[in-house]
């Protein structure tokens, strides 16, 4: 594929390029799904996310107040941990 130069090109022609690089991408993407269902692989399509799943709550605050263990420590857990307690006083038991 010849190289071109972007900045000389105008709005149809860049455009035109765009459609043709979407085809392209299109096709190769095909062509990988293919290859990988003969290796008995599964489509990231079908596979399944972990992105957004509950988790049950692995800390209690003696409030009530919940936290899974994931992302950013809780207000009250910082706080707590301020004035000397130990997180694991805050594990749920049997978990």
């Amino acid at each position: 594929m010849p190289s071109q130069s972007l900045k000389g090109m105008n709005v149809e022609a860049l455009m035109s390029l765009r459609d043709q690089v979407d085809k392209r991408l299109v096709e190769l993407c095909s062509e990988l799904e293919k290859q990988l269902a003969a290796m008995g692989a599964k489509s990231k399509a079908s596979g399944k996310s972990l992105k957004g799943k509950k988790v049950p709550p692995k800390y209690r605050s003696p409030d009530g107040e919940t936290w899974a263990g994931r992302g950013q420590r809780p207000k009250w857990l910082v706080a707590a941990m301020k004035k000397g307690k130990k997180i694991e006083s805050f594990l749920i038991k049997g978990r």
